[in-house]
């Protein structure tokens, strides 16, 4: 069993938590951004291939104090006792990064050089080589994190970032990270036997989220990890571990699934990216503005990611939307659950809606909040203006 760390987008902390522990993890401690949990090695392999919520899943090999010294002896010491080609091998390119919080240390890099020459230091001893430097497609990352007074080092068993998918899109900016759009799928209570409608898709991140987890696709299965550069890899308990994925999927379960978007070029793209990965079928997508749109069905899960303006001109742009993003919902939308997520806060003002529930959320430094309409015919009262 290791000591492990995954970090997730601030918000989603407890949902991760609930989700490792289904896939293995004991001792869970919720933290910002993250969960410190532990986990066999056959765990975390389950962990990388099943995660809808984590970004990534790391091992710590070690952890102690330090004095405020920029020579980063300390570190250099932690990092040299570490039992580096137990892990990997030699001839595997690394990557070493360092993240603090309230460090007195002047020098982040300089702390990223000292644990870099601790591992190859070790390597030349031990093997007589070392291992060379990647800085863009590294084999292993190894990050740092210094605290004001304790520095602890971790073994990354994910590489690319989990919430990469590993499906090949034609490029079209996403709002949102698919773990992230996932969390709010996950927030809204939605399952696959409810309709799902995003009317802002974008590139449709949120509808590919929503069908991956109607069909049971582990969101690892196109993509590759770290822990297949270990030393002790057992490729063969990978590849059962991914043949029961793949025939856990439920490719006959009936979804309803609707996306449009404004934008006809995002639609198209959206369409093509599906088509890509062999989820098209699954979708109805549709072109327009969605203040004339009516719901798809009777009742069901809206989720959207809607616009939201940096710059004052954009504001004011948003200001007069939103009021008609309320009549549309009030109008069109009755029976149905609603959820937006947007980092501009006035938005239950100005749709003239009071939320039934806000969950606050990060988008990566930006402070956000997912808000629940519940559409019931008259149960929806105005906000005094």
């Amino acid at each position: 069993m290791f000591n492990c760390f995954a970090t997730t987008s601030r918000g989603l902390e407890e949902l991760l938590s609930e989700e490792l522990r289904a896939l293995g993890a004991t001792n869970t401690n919720a933290v910002n951004a993250g969960l410190e949990f532990r986990a066999s090695m056959n765990d975390i392999i389950r962990m990388n291939l099943h995660s809808r919520l984590a970004s990534r899943i790391m091992i710590q090999l070690g952890v102690s104090g330090y004095r405020n010294d920029d020579s980063a002896e300390d570190i250099y010491r932690l990092a040299h006792k570490i039992d580096w080609q137990k892990w990997f091998h030699v001839g595997n390119t690394i990557k070493v990064a360092t993240n603090a919080v309230n460090s007195p240390l002047k020098s982040l890099e300089f702390v990223t050089l000292k644990v870099k020459d601790a591992i190859c230091d070790h390597f030349n001893e031990h093997v007589d080589s070392r291992p060379s430097v990647d800085k863009m497609n590294p084999d292993i990352r190894i990050y740092n994190f210094l605290t004001k007074d304790s520095v602890t080092i971790y073994l990354d068993t994910s590489g690319e970032t989990l919430f990469k998918r590993g499906y090949r899109k034609l490029k079209l900016e996403a709002p949102i990270k698919e773990n992230l759009a996932f969390g709010l799928i996950k927030l809204s209570g939605w399952t696959p036997d409810k309709p799902f409608y995003d009317p802002m898709c974008g590139s449709g991140t949120l509808a590919v989220e929503a069908i991956s987890y109607g069909l049971n696709i582990a969101p690892g299965l196109n993509r590759t990890f770290a822990f297949e550069q270990f030393v002790n890899f057992d490729k063969n308990y990978y590849e059962n571990m991914k043949t029961q994925a793949k025939n856990a999927i439920k490719k006959d379960q009936k979804l309803q699934i609707f996306a449009s978007d404004i934008n006809r070029k995002a639609v198209e793209i959206a369409k093509q990216n599906f088509q890509q990965i062999g989820l098209d079928k699954y979708v109805k997508f549709d072109h327009g503005d969605f203040i004339y749109k009516k719901a798809p069905a009777e009742n069901g899960v809206l989720i959207t990611n809607p616009p939201y303006g940096i710059r004052l001109d954009e504001q004011d742009n948003l200001a007069n939307l939103y009021p008609q993003i309320g009549s549309t919902l009030k109008k069109c939308f009755s029976g149905w659950d609603c959820y937006f997520f947007t980092g501009d806060l006035r938005m239950p003002k100005l749709v003239r809606l009071k939320p039934t529930r806000k969950v606050p959320l990060f988008n990566g430094a930006l402070e956000c909040r997912l808000y629940e309409f519940k559409m019931v015919s008259g149960s929806n009262r105005k906000i005094k203006e």
